[in-house]
């Protein structure tokens, strides 16, 4: 497939042939002046139109006063002297059935705010740009190799102001730059911002396909939103929905009294459980629309990357349908034929007029080569979501850890197709929605355990290969879960301790991740990624190395996703000497209990995981840990040993009754934590005086050690236990396996007849 995209040809007929990229140039309207006279051109596509006239409040909304002219394809032209910029106006469209339609347009650069439905005049040349260092950066990066660490955002939900009403666009600007600085994000990607009518969309019900939602500000706002963050050096992802449309009356739905950007058949034209139309890409004209919509956002408002949505419901006839309600395309097959090849048309224009613009794909399904090249069989994206890994994941890491032995496969699996795509590892807005709770709520267990949980989690993610992507709130660990109409609760990392250690964690992590080449450099071939042992499912631990282009330069990651803490626990390395731990999810400046492998762990010439060395670690409980050879290191200097920065989180003082419901339950100031099911079982058996195993709980402090000591004394308790410190500062009891399993056992059989 090779596409020209001509544009010496008329731009009337570029457009009609569906390989226009520039369509928003000819049609919609645009401030011009024609023999000395300023004013407005407006063009609009309405093919089997009788008659169309334009109205506005500039001739006080008389449909009879400005007809329009059919200059062909079914395109209608008018020249209105006097309009001016912020004029706002409709189309008055008489249907070959003699009814009149107010259509908003569907090229409009700017619109009214909801309720508001008019088409907004607007210069789109007027904005003067400051960002050509930063083009400059792009075009010589290499994305591929290069970090990627994107906060997933909703503009109007990130902050508000304390009333309640939203930021503007450059309002959010300067207050979103240096959080998103000071976490260490690269990119920042927003929820659709494209005109939409409805709040509950979240953006991704778009009537206004060339206009930033005037909820913000106006366009010129949001391009120094833009500009802003180019300027920080951080890139700027758009979700765009060229799915679906709603179907409100002044919007793209049956547009000229036809089917016009939907097909006139039932099976393909809307899709019920969403209430939506779907577009017609058999049509050249709606080709031509989308193609320019995306190119718009990427000439006019300099966007780095756009994510495709709800991809396979574009790809497949059969999505969300039953029997019946479709029909096989001319091959037998039930793959969207003209959906394919609006897809290879989309990726094409885009990356022939912009190489290093990304172009990433929801799909939920094996779909094959999305990522590859068009000529090579592929689709031609440049990133596909790993919708799988989350799905898997978000299961396991919802499981008792009693039980995640048995489910070992949902941490391993994805590395049988880890590298069949490049692949981003979302953790998006979808999983903390309608009832599926806040990513630090899925985790299981009492308040100090979801943390942990959550940590180990996110270490776990960022050293999987993969570019990452986090939505709002999840780094601080939000607790309710996403509402578009709330500011997220920036209370709580301004008033409970484990969630400003949460926030400190996740700037940690995101900074030793941008640091660290093993871990982005090489994220898409087997060259970057080398298993140690993947079959502990026992201990619910799995151990690998990340490597960068250097094999040299690498890391090892172990995951302990039980709350045991696994002393004298082995693993082969691929070097002699000695290593260096040089990240713990457990450190107690993240809230953890403070369980580490201390100095230098000195290689064994003990063949382990089919590697000549090994080295003895203790794994911390509920953790991952990152080690280093000790070659590789800067003298006396780990990311991970560096201050932990004062991070300025502003937000409302107030608190909802939610907010008051959830800090009740969670009583951060506590330390003592109820015990669980495996706990329990542990101390209703016989035990040794001092346990074999310390328990992924937190340090007690001073007080609370002596105040412990003070009650055993007074009820004159006839043993004393000895709290055991971490591995680096006693020495304890090895337990067996046999031991293990029969504590499992037992644990397993409580948890059952509590349930």
């Amino acid at each position: 497939m090779n596409y020209s995209f001509n544009e010496a040809r008329p731009a009337l007929e570029v457009f009609h042939t569906g390989d226009s990229v520039r369509a928003y140039d000819f049609l919609g309207a645009h401030l011009v002046n024609r023999n000395d006279k300023n004013g407005v051109v407006f063009r609009v596509w309405a093919p089997t139109a009788r008659s169309v006239s334009v109205a506005g409040d500039f001739n006080n909304w008389n449909n009879e006063a400005n007809y329009m002219y059919n200059i062909g394809y079914g395109v209608w032209e008018v020249f209105v002297e006097g309009v001016k910029e912020f004029c706002t106006y409709k189309y008055c469209i008489e249907s070959e059935y003699g009814d009149r339609l107010m259509k908003a347009d569907p090229y409009a650069f700017h619109a009214q705010t909801r309720p508001g439905q008019a088409s907004v005049v607007y210069d789109i040349e007027s904005y003067s740009w400051n960002d050509s260092e930063w083009f400059n950066k792009r075009k010589e990066n290499n994305i591929s190799s290069s970090p990627m660490n994107i906060y997933e955002i909703h503009a109007g939900s990130w902050r508000k102001y304390p009333d309640g009403n939203f930021f503007n666009y450059q309002k959010l600007a300067d207050e979103l730059i240096p959080y998103l600085k000071e976490m260490h994000y690269t990119h920042v990607q927003l929820m659709p911002i494209m005109e939409y009518p409805y709040d509950g969309s979240w953006g991704f019900q778009t009537t206004g396909y060339y206009a930033p939602t005037s909820r913000y500000g106006t366009p010129s706002d949001f391009m120094a939103f833009v500009d802003k963050l180019h300027g920080e050096g951080i890139g700027v992802i758009l979700d765009w929905v060229p799915s679906n449309f709603p179907t409100d009356d002044f919007g793209l739905a049956r547009f000229d009294g036809s089917p016009l950007y939907e097909s006139n058949d039932p099976k393909t034209s809307k899709r019920d459980s969403w209430g939506t139309c779907l577009f017609n890409y058999a049509r050249f004209e709606v080709t031509s629309f989308l193609v320019s919509c995306a190119m718009f956002w990427l000439d006019k408002y300099h966007i780095d990357g756009l994510r495709i949505g709800a991809l396979s419901s574009m790809l497949y006839l059969d999505y969300g349908k039953t029997e019946g309600e479709w029909e096989p395309n001319k091959f037998g097959g039930k793959e969207n034929l003209d959906a394919v090849d609006f897809v290879k048309r989309l990726n094409t224009a885009v990356h022939m007029y912009h190489p290093d613009v990304m172009m990433f794909a929801e799909e939920n399904t094996s779909w094959p080569k999305l990522t590859h090249k068009i000529e090579d069989g592929g689709l031609g994206f440049d990133f596909k979501w790993n919708m799988g890994w989350m799905n898997d994941m978000l299961k396991y890491m919802s499981l008792d850890p009693i039980y995640r032995k048995w489910n070992h496969d949902k941490v391993t699996f994805s590395f049988m197709y880890a590298f069949s795509e490049n692949f981003v590892l979302p953790l998006s807005h979808d999983e903390v929605v309608h009832g599926k709770c806040s990513l630090i709520s899925k985790m299981p267990g009492d308040y100090w355990q979801k943390f942990a949980g959550l940590r180990t989690f996110f270490a776990y993610w960022i050293a999987h290969p993969g570019k990452k992507l986090l939505i709002m709130g999840g780094e601080f660990g939000q607790f309710i879960e996403w509402n578009y109409d709330d500011s997220l609760d920036w209370h709580l990392p301004q008033q409970y301790p484990m969630h400003k250690k949460m926030l400190e964690y996740s700037r940690a992590l995101n900074k030793f991740y941008c640091d660290h080449k093993a871990l982005w450099q090489v994220d898409f071939d087997w060259n970057g990624f080398q298993w140690i042992d993947c079959n502990d499912n026992e201990n619910s631990i799995v151990s690998f190395i990340r490597k960068a282009e250097d094999p040299s330069d690498y890391l090892v990651a172990v995951c302990n996703f039980t709350p045991e803490v696994r002393h004298g626990y082995r693993i082969g390395v691929p070097e002699k000497g000695s290593y260096i731990e040089v990240f713990n999810s457990d450190d107690e400046a993240f809230g953890g209990s403070g369980v580490k492998n201390e100095g230098e762990i000195k290689t064994e010439d003990v063949k382990w995981h089919d590697r000549d060395q090994s080295i003895v670690l203790t794994i911390p409980p509920m953790a991952t840990i990152y080690l280093r050879h000790k070659g590789q290191l800067a003298a006396g200097r780990n990311s991970f040993d560096e201050a932990p920065a004062e991070l300025e989180v502003r937000g409302h003082e107030e608190k909802s009754s939610a907010d008051k419901a959830e800090a009740a339950e969670a009583k951060p100031k506590k330390t003592v934590r109820k015990r669980t099911a495996a706990k329990k079982a542990e101390t209703s058996a016989e035990v040794p005086e001092e346990k074999p195993k310390r328990r992924g709980r937190p340090r007690m402090t001073e007080e609370e050690k002596a105040a412990a000591k003070a009650k055993r004394e007074a009820e004159k308790a006839p043993k004393k236990t000895t709290r055991r410190r971490s591995a680096a500062k006693t020495t304890a009891k090895k337990t067996t396996r046999k031991t293990t399993k029969k504590t499992a056992s037992k644990t397993a059989k409580a948890a059952a007849a509590e349930s």
